[in-house]
């Protein structure tokens, strides 16, 4: 097999692979993803393979099965740390339901850029300087979203709930 017909493969075999990705893959431009990843390790090993299009099969399920894993894995990082934000983020002690309520309110209603930077601040417990290296904005930015966006929940929450 000459390399430059990694083409031809793609083209002979491709809606196939696609095909078959589709059973692991929720939808299509996933699939093809995993196709892509896959075709780049068999096209790697395709000379030292028997049958280069079973192989080819085989490195797409491999391929959708890495996938899969670190998907779940992913969704629960995400669910385990979203749990623990909920926890932590709007029911310390003390405080009533109607309190979290206007604060994730008010929080919602910022802008997206303001609520990274409140989030990262109050409930990351960073500094100015590791958020807007985070946000890949200056320190003197993250400052002023904070800024903005504490004063813009302290016109949106009634007085008692600012306490």
């Amino acid at each position: 097999m000459n390399s430059d017909r990694w083409r031809d493969w793609l083209n002979e075999h491709g809606p196939g692979l696609v095909l078959f990705a589709r059973r692991w893959a929720p939808s299509q431009s996933d699939a093809e993803d995993l196709v892509q990843e896959a075709f780049v390790r068999f096209w790697r090993e395709r000379e030292r393979v028997g049958e280069p299009v079973a192989y080819l099969y085989a490195c797409v399920k491999r391929c959708a099965m890495d996938w899969r894993r670190t998907m779940e894995r992913r969704t629960r990082r995400e669910m385990g740390a979203a749990g623990e934000r909920d926890e932590c983020l709007f029911e310390p002690s003390g405080q009533d339901s109607e309190r979290r309520e206007a604060v994730e309110v008010a929080l919602g209603r910022l802008p997206e850029e303001q609520r990274d930077v409140v989030v990262l601040k109050i409930w990351g417990g960073l500094t100015f300087q590791e958020v807007a290296g985070i946000l890949d904005i200056p320190s003197n930015t993250a400052a002023s979203r904070y800024r903005y966006a504490l004063e813009a929940m302290r016109a949106w929450l009634p007085e008692e709930v600012q306490q």
